[in-house]
C-alpha cells in the first residue's frame, strides 16, 4: 500500500514537472512570437519616423541655399519657425510625457515609477519629433524612437490586457526594436536595453528584446539598406605602439563628459532666467537660433551622423574641430533644454567624434602620431563618450562596432570607453539617463494603479542574496518571492530553498511600496558583498 501510495506521488511530480517545463517552453515561443510582431510593428514605425526626418532635413537644406539667392524669403521661413516651434511648445504642455529623448520616461515604467498613455506618446512624440528632428535642431532621432518602440510594445501589452510583468516586458521589447530600426544595430539596442534601461540581464527579458530588434532592424534595412549607418573608411587599424594614446583620448572624454552631464542637468535653471515667459515659448529660443546656423553652416544640421560621415571626405583643421565641438557642445544644450522632442543620443555620438578628431589633430601636430589615424580616433571617441556619459561602456563598445560596420577596432574602443567610464566616475558622475528620471520623478510622479506589481531581478555572484536560503533574508514589507527562474527550470520557492547567483527572482509587491522594496532587492541581488 505504502509502495502504491510512493508510485502516486512520483507521477504526481513528474506529471508537475513536466506541465512545468510545457508552461516554460510554451513561454519562450510566446517570447518569440511577441518579439516577432512587435519588432515588425516598431520597424515600419520608427523607419517612417526616421525617413520623414531625412527628407526634412534635405529640403530645410535645399532652402536655406534658395534663401542664400532670394533673401527675402527669410520672411515666411522665420514666421514659419516661430509657429511651427509655438505649436510643439503646445504640444508638449498637453502631453509633458513626450518632452526630450523619452528613455528616462520608459526607464521609469520599467522601475514602476512612472506611468503614461501609449497612443497619445505615439502619435505625439511622432508628429513633435519629426517637425523638431527634422528643422535642423541638434537632436537625435534615437530617444524618440526608443519611446515610440516602447509605446508600440505597451500598446500592444494592453490591448492583449497583460499582466504587469509581461507588459512590463512588452515595453522593453519594443524599446530595444525602436532603437534597433534607429541605428541598424540589433545587438547594441538588446545590450542598452538591458544594461541602461532595465537594469536587468534575465532570460525573461534579453529572448524577447534580441528577436524584436533584429526583427525591426531587418525591416529597417528594406527603407535604407545594407551600409551601416556611420559608415566610416580607415586606411589601417592602430598599431599597439599608438594605445598610449587611447588612455589620453579616454581622460579627455571622461572629463569633458562629465562636464556635458553637470550642463545638460542644469539646463532648466538656465532657461528659469526667462522667467517672465511661459515654458510653452522656450522653443521658439532654439527655432530662432538654428536659422542663424543653417544661414551660415547648413551641414551642421541635424542630429550629427551625416556630419559624421563627411570626415571621410574632409579633412578638417584644429580651429574648425575647435568652433564644431564649441557650435555642437552649445547647441545640443540649448536645443534639449527647450523640452522639444528630441534626444541626445546621437548628438553624444557626434560631440565625441568632434573631441576624437580634435585630439588626435593636436597629437599630429605636435608630431606624436600620423596622420592617417585621426579617423580611427574619432571612431572610438564616439564610443568613449557615450560610455562616460551614459555610464553604458558595453552598449559603446558594441554600438560602434555595429554602426561602423567593422570589427577592427573592438580592442581600441574597449579601452577608451573603459578609462572615460573610470575617470566620469571618479568625477561622481552618474548615468545621464538615470540622473534625468530622478529630475523627471521630482517634478511630476505617477505611479501605477494596479493592485500588485511585480520586480523581477537576476542574482550576481558575490551579492548579498547569493547562496541565501529565502527565509534568512529580510524581505520588504508586502513582498512575496513567488518565483525563481534558474537555467530552464522554473521553482516555486519555500523558506529552505537556496538562491543562487545566476537565477531571476520574480517578486510580488505592492505598487505603493515598489520604489523603495525595489531598491533593497536589487542591492541585495547585484552588489557585491565585501567581506572583513
Amino acid at each position: 500500500m505504502l509502495r502504491v501510495a510512493g508510485y502516486a506521488r512520483s507521477w504526481h511530480i513528474i506529471l508537475g514537472e513536466k506541465i512545468m517545463r510545457f508552461g516554460l517552453d510554451r513561454s519562450k515561443t510566446n517570447q518569440l512570437i511577441r518579439g516577432l510582431i512587435i519588432g515588425v510593428l516598431v520597424g515600419v514605425i520608427v523607419s517612417t519616423f526616421r525617413l520623414l526626418i531625412e527628407y526634412e532635413l534635405k529640403l530645410v537644406t535645399v532652402a536655406y541655399r534658395l534663401m542664400h539667392q532670394n533673401a527675402w524669403l527669410l520672411v515666411p521661413w522665420v514666421a514659419g519657425s516661430v509657429i511651427i516651434a509655438l505649436f510643439l511648445g503646445w504640444l508638449v504642455k498637453r502631453n509633458p510625457a513626450i518632452k526630450g529623448s523619452g528613455i528616462p520616461q520608459i526607464e521609469g515604467q520599467l522601475s514602476g515609477d512612472y506611468e503614461e498613455s501609449w497612443w497619445p506618446v505615439l502619435w505625439q512624440k511622432f508628429v513633435g519629433g519629426v517637425l523638431a528632428i527634422g528643422s535642423g535642431l541638434f537632436l537625435g532621432r534615437e530617444g524618440p524612437s526608443i519611446q515610440l518602440g516602447a509605446a508600440v510594445g505597451q500598446g500592444f501589452a494592453e490591448v492583449r490586457h497583460d499582466e504587469p510583468l509581461a507588459r512590463r516586458i512588452c515595453i522593453a521589447t519594443g524599446s530595444a526594436a525602436g532603437l534597433s530600426a534607429a541605428f541598424n544595430a540589433p545587438i547594441a539596442s538588446t545590450m542598452f536595453v538591458l544594461e541602461e534601461v532595465y537594469h536587468n540581464f534575465s532570460p525573461l527579458v534579453w529572448l524577447s528584446a534580441f528577436v524584436s530588434a533584429l526583427t525591426s532592424n531587418f525591416v529597417s534595412l528594406n527603407f535604407f539598406g545594407l551600409t551601416p549607418v556611420l559608415h566610416v573608411d580607415y586606411s589601417e587599424s592602430l598599431p599597439l605602439a599608438q594605445y598610449g594614446q587611447l588612455i589620453g583620448l579616454g581622460v579627455v572624454l571622461g572629463i569633458l563628459g562629465r562636464i556635458y552631464q553637470e550642463n545638460l542637468l542644469h539646463m532648466d535653471s538656465i532657461y528659469g532666467w526667462l522667467k517672465k515667459i511661459p515654458s510653452e515659448y522656450y522653443p521658439v529660443v532654439p527655432f530662432i537660433i538654428v536659422i542663424f546656423i543653417g544661414w551660415w553652416w547648413p551641414e551642421t544640421l541635424g542630429g550629427g551622423n551625416s556630419l559624421i560621415v563627411s570626415f571621410n571626405h574632409v579633412n578638417p583643421s584644429i580651429w574648425l574641430f575647435v568652433g564644431l565641438l564649441l557650435l555642437r557642445f552649445v547647441f545640443s544644450m540649448i536645443s534639449y533644454g527647450s523640452g522639444l522632442p528630441g534626444g541626445i543620443f546621437l548628438p553624444i555620438l557626434t560631440l565625441g567624434a568632434v573631441i576624437g578628431g580634435l585630439y588626435a589633430s593636436i597629437m599630429v601636430s605636435l608630431g606624436l602620431m600620423p596622420g592617417k589615424f585621426v579617423i580611427n580616433f574619432i571612431i572610438y571617441a564616439m564610443a568613449g563618450y557615450f560610455a562616460g556619459i551614459g555610464k553604458a561602456p558595453f552598449t559603446a563598445i558594441l554600438l560602434i562596432t555595429e554602426m561602423v560596420g567593422s570589427l577592427e577596432h573592438l580592442m581600441p574602443l574597449a579601452v577608451v570607453s573603459l578609462v572615460a567610464y573610470v575617470v566620469v566616475d571618479m568625477l561622481n558622475g552618474s548615468p545621464i539617463y538615470a540622473s534625468l528620471l530622478d529630475k523627471l520623478l521630482k517634478r511630476d510622479r505617477h505611479l501605477s494603479n494596479s493592485t500588485q506589481d511585480v520586480i523581477q531581478t537576476t542574482v550576481f555572484a558575490g551579492s548579498m542574496l547569493d547562496g541565501t536560503q529565502v527565509r534568512d533574508f529580510n524581505w520588504p514589507e508586502s513582498c512575496l518571492l513567488y518565483s525563481i527562474q534558474r537555467g530552464e527550470r522554473q521553482i516555486i520557492p519555500h523558506g529552505d530553498t537556496e538562491i543562487k547567483a545566476g537565477d531571476t527572482l520574480l517578486v510580488s509587491v505592492a505598487p505603493r511600496m515598489r520604489h523603495s522594496a525595489f531598491v533593497r532587492i536589487i542591492n541585495a541581488a547585484q552588489k557585491i558583498k565585501i567581506n572583513g
